[in-house]
């Protein structure tokens, strides 16, 4: 982020953007809506839904085992992040995986980390990550060609979330 900030008031201080320019490069949507899951996240956590999220997935697959909440996070991650932003999605996921983890008394290491993997695998549809969706219209994509390549894609970010992770990241 401070990488980018600086690139930005470079452009700006040597003259290649003017200050209009680089405002109107600024996705304002994506401000507001990161700023947003911000304080939904916030909210989740201190009015106490994200705990009674987790309980409901712990009672669905706790039985199961620390894998099946992997599992079930990661698809709930994964379905998230095919509608709003990888970055939001994992805002809203993370009190709930947290939370999950502290029910199952496992580490709550393997299933961030499968969160995040799980949050970056936005390839099913074009509004899920701003590239997708800058690509859509100089390539003519349409919103089915995201499936072809992004599924087999998705299936293997999955199977490193659910399969890998925890060999890395220990329960």
């Amino acid at each position: 982020a401070v990488a980018g900030l600086l690139a930005a008031c470079a452009l700006v201080l040597l003259g290649v953007l003017s200050v209009e320019q680089a405002y109107r490069g600024i996705s304002w949507t994506t401000v507001i809506l990161v700023g947003g899951m911000l304080s939904l996240s916030t909210a989740m956590v201190e009015t106490g839904a994200a705990n009674d999220i987790a309980d409901r997935l712990v009672q669905l697959v706790g039985d199961a085992g620390p894998h099946a909440l992997l599992l079930a996070i990661v698809l709930l991650t994964v379905v998230f992040g095919q509608l709003i932003s990888n970055m939001a999605t994992a805002l809203i996921v993370i009190p709930i995986a947290v939370s999950a983890a502290a029910e199952l008394d496992i580490s709550a290491k393997p299933v961030l980390m499968a969160v995040t993997v799980a949050a970056a695998a936005s390839f099913l549809t074009p509004v899920a990550t701003p590239a997708n969706l800058m690509v859509m219209g100089p390539g003519s994509y349409r919103f089915a060609d995201y499936w072809k390549l992004g599924l087999p894609l998705l299936t293997l970010f999955v199977a490193v979330a659910v399969l890998l992770v925890p060999v890395i990241w220990r329960f």
